[in-house]
């Protein structure tokens, strides 16, 4: 089932949104045109992922340094050592959904 998160126009390139799919806290991130989605919270300590640094692929914590993988939610850099989960993203039109 898949259930619209938000609108691709929303989406700015290089940049992240915090939304919110089944009461989770996700973020959606637009990197050169495609749309990933992972949880918005670091597995470390809970800082917002939207809200981190975005450097290629990789998205860096505000709150202590950890990184994670944008496309798939793994942890690539410490303090955090436990992967977001990630969404399968489908793009309709100016709709973004994600598979429940």
């Amino acid at each position: 089932m898949l259930t619209t998160v938000a609108k691709k126009s929303e989406l700015l390139p290089g940049k992240a949104i915090a939304k919110s799919f089944n009461n989770v806290p996700i973020a959606i991130f637009n990197i050169d045109g495609k749309i990933y989605a992972i949880d918005d919270a670091c597995t470390h300590a809970g800082g917002s992922l939207a809200e981190g640094e975005i450097n290629g692929m990789t998205v860096t914590c505000p709150w202590h340094g950890a990184t994670f993988d944008i496309a798939n939610g793994s942890a690539t850099g410490a303090p955090a050592f436990e992967a977001v989960k990630g969404y399968k993203v489908v793009v309709e039109g100016d709709e973004v959904k994600i598979e429940a």
